[in-house]
């Protein structure tokens, strides 16, 4: 019989063995690594493109609020100018209540035998230039304009009187201030 002699190195096969040994676990450990990497890089790519995609949402939503808010400026410049416009209307209907109140309290505190010759206003000040029969007939139409709501602060600028055709006449000039609201009457009667 015949006995089988290995010739070879047990340490050189053993070499050989842990040698395959590492380069499998080296493959191994470089799969994993490339696996794991893998993994990393797109766990990270996800993330950026969930970011990127919330970081566009978000513009988008900044751009229709900066929209929206151009849009309410505009219609808040709209509301002013309509508010403004309805002042100007409101003024211009007291304006023409008021022009008419004016003329009919003119000729309402108007006494007989005063005759005028111009109306003349500054501001709220009113200048009325006439002729009266007298002097006395003067003195009654301003008191009239004491008692009247539309009119205040009555004053007797200049008054003279004159002769012709055996008719003695005055003429004068007065101021009053104009009030755009009638005074309310106290209950004495006074303005």
């Amino acid at each position: 019989m015949a006995t089988l002699l290995n010739l070879l190195d047990w340490r050189a096969e053993q070499r050989e063995q842990r040698k395959r040994e590492f380069g499998v676990m080296a493959g191994g450990a470089f799969a994993v690594g490339v696996l794991l990497f893998g993994v990393i890089w797109l766990g990270a790519t996800a993330r950026l493109d969930s970011q990127i995609q919330r970081n566009e949402r978000l513009r988008g939503e900044i751009t229709e609020i900066e929209r929206k808010t151009k849009e309410i400026q505009d219609l808040e410049r709209t509301k002013a100018n309509l508010l403004a416009r309805m002042r100007v209307i409101e003024q211009l209907q007291q304006s023409r209540t008021a022009t008419v109140h004016f003329f009919d309290e003119i000729i309402n505190t108007l006494p007989e035998g005063v005759y005028i010759t111009s109306l003349k206003q500054t501001g709220k000040k009113i200048e009325i230039t006439g002729v009266a029969e007298s002097n006395g007939r003067v003195s009654t139409y301003i008191k009239n304009f004491e008692g009247s709501q539309w009119f205040t602060d009555p004053r007797l600028v200049v008054i003279t009187s004159a002769e012709k055709n055996k008719t003695r006449t005055s003429s004068f000039t007065l101021t009053v201030t104009n009030l755009t609201q009638p005074q309310a009457q106290n209950p004495d009667g006074e303005g």
